[in-house]
């Protein structure tokens, strides 16, 4: 194959990948007209539309999306075979992309890697905080953090953090003007403060468990944030209950900015995992990220 054949071919990924010409060509350090009249001549060349355009939006045609499917993941290869000719260097190198929710990267992941990463200075690493429990494969993550239960049973998990509970929480201002629940149903009476998740475009439901009974609780109130520290601030000034991680809420419980309630409703669960794909490549550097997470004992 001719060396420009390549060259559009790896275009053509980009943009079928970004579903974005101005972002595929900041990624590949091109301008967006002339990989535009890149794109334009290998469908001339192969004689078949490959992408549909408009004002908005960028997406593959049938034939495209066949494309894209047949070559994408030979190119992935081939870069998982350069990255991993590192390890023939004297330091590891490459980029690591992890995608993760706020809460995990700041009590974990960012600690951890604080002290790890001094060691290698050729190591990058990007953290993209996402609720949307992100397809890793289809947007080219290396890695993922979800907690156990989430992680689904075709990838490798590995444990980076301990169990974890839930803590239902409110300010002595709110919980002055209203009685504190003493079970999950009273939360109907409360204002509570609601995360909206972007995988469906819904409010998170608050789950409670009780001598093997469990309850959802679909919450209502006046404040929806799309993060958890934004919940925080808004509980610690009277907006309402809370529903976060009780290591997020610790220091207010001890100093009494925040007062726990429902305690005995909310039952420990499985911590975060680092999850990728089983047939994932993996390079010196990403193995070196693994195992800096990875928890002991």
């Amino acid at each position: 194959m001719a060396r420009a054949n390549l060259d559009d071919l790896l275009a053509f990924v980009a943009v079928a990948r970004e579903r974005s010409f101005t972002k595929a060509a900041a990624k590949l350090g091109l301008s967006q007209s002339a990989l535009s009249h890149t794109i334009r001549g290998l469908e001339t060349r192969i004689g078949i539309r490959l992408l549909n355009r408009s004002t908005r939006s960028v997406a593959p045609t049938q034939a495209g999306e066949r494309l894209l499917q047949s070559i994408g993941p030979k190119f992935d290869d081939i870069d998982a075979e350069l990255a991993s000719l590192s390890e023939l260097r004297e330091k590891p190198a490459g980029m690591v992309r992890i995608t993760t929710a706020e809460h995990a990267a700041q009590t974990i992941l960012w600690p951890k890697l604080a002290r790890f990463l001094p060691d290698y200075p050729d190591i990058k690493v990007e953290i993209v905080i996402d609720y949307g429990l992100t397809d890793i494969v289809a947007e080219r993550y290396d890695a993922g953090v979800r907690l156990g239960e989430q992680v689904a049973k075709d990838m490798i998990a590995v444990r980076i953090g301990n169990d974890m509970r839930i803590a239902v929480v409110g300010a002595p201002s709110y919980l002055a003007r209203r009685p504190a629940p003493i079970s999950p149903q009273d939360l109907v009476g409360h204002s509570c403060i609601n995360l909206r998740l972007p995988t469906h475009g819904g409010l998170l439901a608050w789950e409670f468990e009780k001598a093997g009974r469990e309850l959802k609780v679909h919450v209502d109130g006046q404040l929806v944030f799309n993060a958890g520290s934004q919940i925080l601030n808004a509980c610690r000034l009277g907006f309402g209950l809370a529903y976060l991680p009780d290591d997020m809420v610790a220091p207010d419980l001890i100093d009494g900015s925040l007062i726990q309630v429902l305690e005995d409703w909310c039952a420990p669960f499985q911590g975060y995992h680092l999850y990728y794909p089983s047939r994932r490549q993996s390079s010196p550097a990403f193995n070196l990220v693994v195992e800096a997470l990875r928890i002991r004992g």
